[in-house]
């Protein structure tokens, strides 16, 4: 496991479960918010996601974490591990309330409020997103992939790995 793509509904906990497995298998995390967004809360065009992402793919060694849907495949094909975090959308919702105000390393502000427009996609994902999620899974079916149903699997995987 060197080059690991970790994706999931926002709110599930991609960017917490990125950093502890860096932390473990000490290897470099790179967050898909900080490639999109600006500091200025402004996203970045689509050809200079794809640069940028294309950029950090290259490296030898790497923890990425984020959907971007426009980059998936591209980092499906150079990764050898996904991990999926296929939470409920309920948790999700709670995780993303529950963080509002606090800040983080994968964003490049605080956030102040839970924005509604961003809680509909989440609450859409499951029928919006999901099957191709899996769609995908299926079609890179050669690399390393593991499927979270909930937190407790998470916790339990990670401390497997002490």
């Amino acid at each position: 496991m060197k080059r690991i793509m970790i994706i999931g509904c926002p709110g599930a906990g991609k960017s917490t479960f990125a950093r502890a497995l860096g932390g473990k298998l000490g290897l470099p995390v790179i967050h898909m918010d900080r490639l999109y967004w600006n500091a200025d809360g402004t996203s970045v065009d689509e050809e200079t996601l794809e640069r940028r992402v294309a950029g950090a793919i290259k490296q030898t060694e790497w923890i990425i974490d984020g959907n971007y849907r426009r980059t998936l495949e591209l980092r499906m094909r150079a990764c050898d591990t996904i991990f999926f975090l296929d939470l409920p959308v309920g948790q999700c919702i709670e995780s993303i309330i529950a963080r509002v105000g606090t800040k983080r390393d994968d964003l490049p502000w605080v956030e102040s409020g839970p924005d509604e427009e961003f809680l509909g996609y989440v609450r859409a994902f499951p029928h919006e997103q999901l099957g191709e999620i899996y769609c995908l899974l299926e079609k890179y079916g050669d690399k390393n992939i593991t499927v979270f149903k909930s937190r407790a699997e998470v916790d339990q995987y990670l401390a497997s790995l002490e």
